[in-house]
């Protein structure tokens, strides 16, 4: 029977949520899992704060549409690098996934990381383990259930006020952020006002949705379904070993008897963060968490049985008992990532520090002056993409063409972006057949900084 694929875990028969009250999980895995999340947390909350040449290691300012990737400095102009990013993390996941399954949500995945290992943590603290949870939860409304749902919720809520900060600081800067909080609030009603709602936001999402977050709202959970195969390596259960299920009876050969490994004591439900039953195979409920293999290795040690029965294996892998095969399919996502993490390091070593780009001025053609010189209008776009102040000036590559500024000085602070026009000047003998390529040289503190091809206008003669 496979009526459990017909409905997730977390809702009952009437479309009420069943509270999943997990058991703390214990075990090898569980301490490599703390490893990686506790280092996780602390790049997480620290890599706002870190300086590399006066940018941040990361940020991600969608306002002032600035990024900065571990102090490298990127803008729109570049938005063809992050077009090559995002398809690398595309097919990265979908060959992460067709190898090793949903394993990135139960070890890396940031909402996996606080939920287990902060909010969680501080819930077992508080409210004790599950069963002491479901307890209180049961419990009337006193002065102790009063005094640990205060406690509780109202370290929730700091622990989202600080996820809350360092989240805007990666959009804002860590440096304006710093300013919201510590200039007057009239001053920033409107920082001050997105940090109580990313507040809200995050104490909601930890305190009441959880676990729904991966089951129902996450769009990963449901793509896994279509990547999977028989060949990728997923947390499963060995059913060829483990059937038929029957409690553990002292003394008794289980195979003599016809059983199975499992002694049917639940362990790997109970510490389930997403209330499944890993046994009735595999379900986007799962985000690979391990802590079912901690919790089956546990009773296998103490039954006597050999470990493994709930483990990182393929369903060929249980069924067929090979190990992880190098298909068709794995070979050609790698060659495809790998031709793209190439095409992505040339991209990166040929960006320039400048961009400029010229266009002749809306609606506008070619004039004639007093002094019967024909002029046309261009506009210049500039970005430095340097921490670097230039003094920018603009030669013509043809020795007649003469190019008038606006402004006779254009100054081009780091890392900012400028807009100017200028007028470019010259006889009629420079137009042929009504139209002239030439470049404009960008000169930045006496240097040339970038060089880009125009096309003048004018009369036919």
């Amino acid at each position: 029977m496979e009526d459990f694929r017909d409905h997730i875990a977390t809702v009952n028969e009437h479309g009420k949520r069943i509270w999943v009250y997990p058991k703390k999980p214990k075990g090898s895995l569980t301490n490599k899992r703390k490893l990686v999340s506790y280092s996780l947390l602390i790049f997480l909350m620290a890599a706002p704060w870190i300086q590399i040449n006066g940018s941040q290691l990361l940020e991600f300012n969608i306002l002032e549409r600035k990024f900065s990737i571990f102090g490298a400095t990127f803008w729109p102009q570049d938005l063809y690098i992050f077009a090559i990013l995002m398809v690398i993390g595309i097919v990265f996941v979908i060959l992460f996934t067709i190898i090793y399954g949903r394993i990135f949500c139960g070890w890396i995945c940031p909402q996996t990381i606080f939920m287990e290992f902060v909010f969680r943590q501080v819930e077992y603290w508080i409210d004790g383990d599950w069963k002491h949870q479901q307890a209180l939860d049961k419990a009337p409304w006193n002065a102790k259930k009063w005094g640990k749902r205060i406690l509780k919720h109202g370290i929730f809520w700091l622990i989202s006020f600080v996820i809350a900060n360092v989240f805007l600081a990666y959009i804002i800067g860590s440096h304006e952020l710093i300013r919201i909080q510590t200039e007057p609030i009239s001053r920033h009603i409107g920082g001050f006002t997105a940090i109580i709602i990313f507040t809200s936001l995050f104490y909601f999402v930890f305190s009441n949705l959880r676990e729904q977050v991966c089951t129902t709202i996450c769009p990963y959970g449901r793509l896994q379904g279509v990547l999977l195969d028989k060949n990728s390596m997923v947390v499963a259960y060995d059913h060829v070993r483990g059937e038929q299920r029957a409690k553990f009876k002292k003394l008794e050969n289980r195979s003599e008897s016809g059983k199975g490994d499992c002694i049917d004591c639940m362990q790997c439900v109970h510490v389930c963060p997403t209330g499944i039953d890993i046994r009735n195979g595999t379900q986007l409920e799962c985000v690979n968490c391990t802590a079912c293999i901690d919790a089956c290795n546990t009773m296998m040690d103490g039954v006597g049985l050999e470990r493994g029965l709930i483990r990182f294996v393929s369903e060929n892998g249980i069924v067929n008992r090979t190990k992880f095969q190098w298909t068709r399919r794995v070979i050609s996502y790698t060659g495809v990532l790998a031709a793209l993490i190439g095409i992505l390091v040339v991209l990166l070593i040929n960006r320039s520090d400048f961009s400029t780009t010229i266009l002749r001025q809306r609606g506008s053609t070619f004039q004639i002056d007093s002094e019967n010189h024909i002029t046309n209008i261009f506009e210049i776009d500039l970005t430095n993409k340097t921490k670097t102040h230039f003094d920018v000036k603009l030669q013509s590559s043809e020795a007649d063409v003469k190019f008038q500024l606006a402004n006779k000085r254009l100054d081009l602070p780091g890392e900012k972006h400028i807009r100017e026009r200028f007028i470019a000047r010259f006889p009629y003998q420079v137009i042929g057949h009504g139209t002239k390529k030439i470049d404009v040289i960008v000169i930045g503190n006496g240097k040339e900084i970038d060089r880009v091809s125009i096309k003048l206008i004018g009369p036919s003669f």
